[in-house]
């Protein structure tokens, strides 16, 4: 039976699931450029530890052949003229390993002994002034030289002569000096090995491991970053990498919280488009029926049937605005003065505190005007009250000399500083690190923990603040409303035009 094939790569082939589009770790990853690296490295440091210990071992091999051609010279400086034979001399120079020796005494230079004379010498060497530099070139030097080659060496001589002086053939040394590398290299490469690996398991099991595991984990994250199991556990370490743990723990904490807010308002912003369309219609409905009691002539019908019209539009325009928050910015306030006592009043009918068992506090400059949306600002100040309210109700039966609403109005230069407080529980400290989110200050059941959202957005609008006041009894919010600065340009065209 035929199969059709195709490689990976060629056109036409059906892509790759999302599993195989994930990325992967490289094959070649951290552990093996750390392995390749802690090899180098040590082998770097072996080529430091080679360089002085070849120029080293050249000196003491040097050294050894002075040494034996100081004995010979006393040999040979204590036999009477010409009384050594030359088979013995030639012995002696064998043991030594040197064609000839000489030894200068005052202004004497006299050769004790000699096998061949060399034709001409390559190297000189002083072996009573050698400096570290000089005995590192040296050492290359004879590492390179010619099998043919010739040296010199002069040292301290015996019986307070001036100098003793060999002439040899360089080869033994370089032979020498060959045999004692490839030694070094055997053992570097063997001692690099070890340390390489010593290094590599150190290192791997101290930053490769957990570096491995934070990259699995991110990985693992970004597939389903709303799962809490997928939340990177801390190891209990407390260096670097115990930190980076606990910081990337925090923060996909803080991204699945987020992610769960924007799921939860968009579900909310879907079910508020459903309901909206006939949420409106029924309000309409209602508009309808309170025009027909503005009609009748109860006095109680025609006080509270102004306010109910003014409530059913505005209840009208939110449902209008309902998904303005999320998908678009509220509407620019439409400022002009308003009278800040009067507001409060209506906020006071709105929630109906005058049936309740809540003290109601208003202090406010007598004729104090801020310069604001109306409809906002009410908004602002019905979602302050109404919290304060709540938080109220949640130890009934109230007491109006206990529970209390305050709200305080002055102007402070060019700017109109509002208090809402009340005398509740006030706010846990968890639930103020965020109280100004979207769903995160909502205490009660039923509460969407966006009316302090709402308040703060419209406030800034009017390019005020909000915040809360600390250590007060109970949650005192304070709000600033500025005034808008003046033209000065249009009051002079005013000006000129009068």
């Amino acid at each position: 039976m035929s199969q059709n094939t195709a490689p990976d790569n060629a056109p036409g082939t059906a892509s790759a699931g999302p599993a195989d589009s994930r990325p992967r770790i490289a094959r070649f990853g951290l552990s093996g450029k750390l392995l390749v690296l802690t090899i180098l490295f040590v082998m770097i440091a072996e080529v430091l530890i080679y360089v002085p210990s070849i120029a080293n071992f050249r000196l003491n091999w040097l050294r050894d052949r002075l040494a034996a051609a100081h004995t010979a010279a006393l040999v040979l400086d204590a036999a009477p003229s010409g009384m050594v034979p030359d088979a013995l001399a030639r012995q002696i120079l064998e043991s030594v390993g040197a064609r000839a020796v000489a030894m200068k005494m005052g202004t004497q230079r006299r050769l004790l002994a000699v096998s061949e004379m060399p034709g001409d010498v390559h190297h000189d060497i002083d072996m009573r002034d050698v400096t570290w530099w000089r005995a590192i070139a040296a050492a290359f030097a004879t590492l390179l030289a010619s099998d043919r080659d010739v040296m010199r060496v002069v040292g301290p001589a015996p019986k307070g002569g001036e100098f003793l002086e060999i002439v040899m053939d360089e080869a033994p040394l370089r032979d020498a000096m060959v045999r004692f590398s490839v030694n070094i290299l055997m053992l570097s490469l063997v001692i690099s090995g070890i340390t390489a690996m010593l290094v590599y398991f150190a290192l791997h099991y101290m930053l490769v491991r957990p570096m491995r595991r934070i990259t699995e984990n991110m990985m693992s994250f970004r597939a389903d970053p709303e799962n809490p199991a997928r939340v990177i556990g801390a190891s209990g370490r407390q260096d670097e990498i115990g930190v980076a743990e606990r910081e990337l723990g925090g923060m996909q904490q803080d991204l699945a919280s987020m992610l769960h807010q924007k799921s939860r308002l968009a579900a909310l912003g879907l079910a508020v488009s459903k309901i909206n369309h006939d949420l409106r219609n029924l309000l309409t409905s209602a508009q309808l029926f309170s025009e027909g009691l503005s009609s009748l002539p109860d006095p109680r019908v025609q006080r509270f049937a102004p306010k109910l019209m003014r409530a059913l539009e505005r209840a009208i325009a939110f449902c209008e605005s309902t998904l303005s928050y999320g998908r678009a910015q509220e509407p620019p306030p439409d400022r002009r003065p308003v009278a800040l006592e009067a507001l409060v009043e209506e906020v006071r009918d709105t929630l109906g505190i005058a049936n309740s068992q809540i003290g109601w506090i208003v202090s406010i400059e007598r004729g104090l005007t801020v310069d604001a949306d109306p409809d906002q600002l009410l908004r602002v100040l019905i979602n302050l009250t109404r919290n304060a309210v709540q938080a109220l109700e949640t130890r009934a039966p109230n007491d109006p000399a206990r529970d209390q609403v305050r709200i305080t109005g002055r102007r402070e230069g060019a700017v109109v500083a509002v208090e809402v407080a009340d005398t509740g529980p006030g706010f846990p400290v968890k639930a103020r690190e965020h109280l100004f989110e979207a769903f995160q200050s909502a205490e009660r059941s039923g509460g969407t923990g966006l009316g302090l959202v709402i308040a703060a957005e419209l406030i800034r609008a009017h390019g005020g603040e909000i915040r809360l006041v600390e250590g007060t009894i109970g949650a005192t919010f304070r709000l600033t409303i500025p005034d808008r600065p003046v033209e000065l340009d249009a009051h002079r065209g005013a000006r000129a035009r009068a």
